[in-house]
């Protein structure tokens, strides 16, 4: 067995954007949006040319689920609101998610690379980790070749980090994006990943980065820098620690290849507090795109659920957490959503919302399971 780890980081390119300009490929190269509602759905004309949505027409609270890079370029980018971003790209194309489609190519590349690389463990519906430890095969063909095999099997590019571990793999992945490959190892360190600033670090929120800031900390070299005594004095024992460790590309996670997960949850931290009856709509739409979300994570690894829970927390950092339990089991996410928003009736809605989540728990073998019907339509705060 080779003692030196290789573990490798894929990452979708704008995966949602790129699956919809298979579909739609007149749209190459330009600044493209997915979001919204279906009411933006591309309507054929009688010359056989697409009619689209512009960013400019739409009016409501809804966000932003994936762009292009194009329209990254104008300031787009994923989890901001949809009106905002109108007024910096007005002229981006519209269209509507199509989670069917997503979920489609997902198992398409995923199968792709596990027939190169078994060792995968799943991140979502466009990430994975892959162990190339044990195969003996040049690091830069071997990767490359995941990437030929993704793109023979979907059209679509992936970008690719390969380092000794899982956080500098992630880092990675992301440095030469789009169409990618990057390979480090940690003598890589001082001139590829200090550099950085620290949010790039996977763990290291906005809320967080804000913290370091004030202490003087912006980039991942400077975090390197600080003592452990004085980083666990800001931010506590566990936290503090983590951080000297992650600064110096520590890490020893492995990667996981089978698990029988406890539960499935799904959150969001918004960019803005936001106010649970002047934003209602834009949070309804979040709550909704999460319920969706653990749905298709439970299905895909085969697995229903017999209770569901919400997390809220406020802009004051207190959270609080409901759940029920179902009848039977459920996988699908409009059922999980009901099921969510009966939880939600039991939380205080009288402050701003900075964090939202979604849990599925009490999982069972999704095989055998049957999914518990759709009771009636309860009156939610959202």
């Amino acid at each position: 067995m080779n003692s030196i780890r290789r573990i490798a980081h894929l990452d979708m390119d704008a995966f949602f954007a790129s699956v919809e300009l298979l579909r739609y490929p007149v749209l190459r190269g330009q600044a493209v949006v997915v979001g919204g509602r279906n009411v933006h759905q591309p309507v054929m004309q009688v010359d056989g040319t697409w009619q689209f949505s512009r960013l400019r027409d739409y009016v409501g609270r809804g966000v932003i689920t994936t762009s292009t890079y194009e329209a990254r370029a104008l300031g787009v980018f994923s989890g901001m609101g949809l009106m905002k971003s109108a007024k910096l790209a007005p002229e981006a194309i519209l269209l509507p998610a199509n989670f069917d489609a997503y979920r489609h190519y997902s198992r398409l590349f995923k199968a792709a690379v596990r027939a190169i690389a078994p060792n995968v463990e799943d991140r979502g519906v466009d990430e994975i980790y892959i162990d190339l430890s044990d195969i003996a095969e040049p690091i830069s063909t071997l990767a490359q070749r995941i990437k030929d095999a993704v793109f023979a099997a979907t059209g679509l590019s992936c970008s690719i980090g390969v380092t000794p571990n899982k956080l500098l793999s992630k880092i990675a992945s992301d440095l030469e994006k789009p169409n990618g490959l990057t390979i480090l190892t940690m003598d890589d360190l001082p001139t590829r990943i200090w550099p950085l600033p620290a949010k790039k670090v996977n763990g290291i929120g906005p809320k967080a980065s804000e913290r370091l800031a004030r202490h003087g900390i912006q980039t991942i070299g400077q975090l390197a820098a600080a003592p452990a005594d004085f980083l666990v004095n800001k931010f506590g024992q566990a936290t503090g620690l983590w951080m000297h460790r992650i600064a110096h590309g520590l890490d020893d996670r492995p990667v996981v290849t089978e698990s029988e997960p406890k539960s499935i949850s799904r959150e969001t931290t918004f960019e803005r507090d936001l106010h649970a009856r002047l934003d209602r709509a834009e949070l309804s739409e979040v709550f909704t795109a999460l319920c969706l979300r653990v749905g298709d994570d439970l299905v895909r690894k085969g697995y229903a659920c017999r209770t569901v829970g919400i997390k809220v927390r406020y802009s004051d950092f207190h959270a609080v957490t409901r759940d029920v339990t179902l009848p039977l089991a459920v996988s699908d996410g409009a059922e999980i959503r009901q099921a969510a928003g009966l939880c939600l009736k039991r939380i205080p809605l009288d402050q701003r919302i900075r964090l939202l989540g979604v849990r599925a728990g009490g999982l069972v073998e999704l095989a055998g399971e049957k999914s518990m019907p759709v009771a009636v339509q309860a009156e939610l705060p959202w």
